[in-house]
């Protein structure tokens, strides 16, 4: 009988994994659409979603379910789906491109940096109703880069877990600081509760029109992650393996950062600061798939979409009928297993 090779084994197993999440994400979709204030049966989630593509459905449910699904709940899912995707992705490269597994948007100090230029804007009064959909993201981008390059420059050439996280954490506190002068000098009263909500973390503004910048931004940063993947493995090699092998391993590594900024800034721009996601799902992935870029990366995607649409469910039954920003619950969950990490690893410290 003929032997299958090890390799087809690898390639059945990241299928199966995909496969799952995939089935998990739909599952997970349909209850947060499902549940919440106004129940609504999960086949009826099914028919109101599909009837656009397949008008032979009888429309025999109520119009207020439609509304609520249309306008409410289901833009909050997808948002949620891109967000925790995006997150979870620009961790998984910035955990491969630093060799640093403590690497993360928001220990860097990116999701800081972007908070405080998104804060600056809606301020002034310069938000997405000013200049379109794609001021926030774009302004929360550069400030994610901002945040970050200082940040490298800080950790300098050694780029050790410590170095990255200890600047990371005054990158962020000093983006903190910054925000809380801006909101207690110039904010009104309802820019502050609003800033304050978003900054926590929270998916309660969701839009359609606010999804197109980070949707084609990750679908974007996906496919090139993905092309790249095999340069990214290549990093373990170290800079000069890297460049025996044709790849100019500062300037890939400089790119990525920057793509790494984008990804986190937009999601920032549309869900505030959600902690832990861009840390943790990375290793969720690695454990299930192994460390090998493209599977890690396309497992970490699914993998983020799942929790975040899990968490925000989460956030908005536990104290219903008000609602956690879900920050909060990734901050409850991430921070504990953030601390048991860096035990595990103190002796790279």
């Amino acid at each position: 009988m003929a032997t299958v090779p090890r390799n087809s084994n690898g390639v059945a197993r990241i299928v199966l994994v995909q496969a799952a999440l995939l089935a998990a994400l739909v599952v997970a979709g349909v209850l947060a659409v499902s549940m919440g204030s106004v129940r609504i049966p999960p086949s009826q989630v099914w028919r109101i979603v599909a009837e656009p593509v397949v008008p032979w459905l009888e429309a025999d449910w109520s119009g207020v379910w439609e509304v609520i699904v249309w306008e409410s709940r289901l833009p909050r899912v997808v948002t949620a789906m891109v967000v925790g995707a995006a997150l979870a992705l620009s961790g998984g490269v910035a955990q491969l491109v630093t060799a640093n597994p403590m690497a993360d948007p928001y220990l860097l100090g990116v999701s800081s940096g972007a908070g405080l230029a998104v804060t600056l804007l809606t301020v002034l009064g310069f938000g997405a109703g000013a200049l379109g959909p794609v001021t926030l993201p774009a302004a929360a981008f550069l400030g994610g880069l901002g945040a970050l390059l200082a940040v490298l420059v800080f950790a300098g050439r050694s780029g050790s877990v410590l170095t990255l996280i200890l600047g990371g954490l005054a990158v962020g506190q000093v983006a903190g600081a910054l925000t809380s002068l801006v909101i207690h000098t110039s904010a009104t009263g309802e820019q502050t509760r609003q800033v304050v909500f978003w900054m926590a973390g929270g998916l309660g503004g969701s839009r359609w029109g606010l999804l197109a910048v980070p949707g084609a931004v990750l679908v974007l940063a996906l496919v090139v992650a993905l092309a790249a993947g095999r340069w990214m493995n290549v990093l373990h090699a170290g800079d000069d393996g890297a460049a025996a092998l044709g790849l100019n391993a500062r300037r890939f590594r400089a790119l990525a950062l920057v793509g790494i900024s984008l990804l986190a800034g937009t999601s920032v721009a549309v869900a505030g600061g959600i902690a832990f996601v861009g840390l943790l799902i990375p290793h969720a992935a690695s454990f299930l798939v192994g460390s090998e870029a493209r599977r890690m990366l396309s497992v970490s995607a699914l993998l983020g979409a799942v929790f975040l649409v899990l968490a925000d469910l989460a956030a908005r039954l536990v104290v219903a009928p008000s609602e956690l920003p879900v920050g909060v619950l990734t901050a409850i969950v991430g921070g504990p297993v953030f601390l048991l990490m860096l035990r595990r690893r103190r002796r790279l410290l």
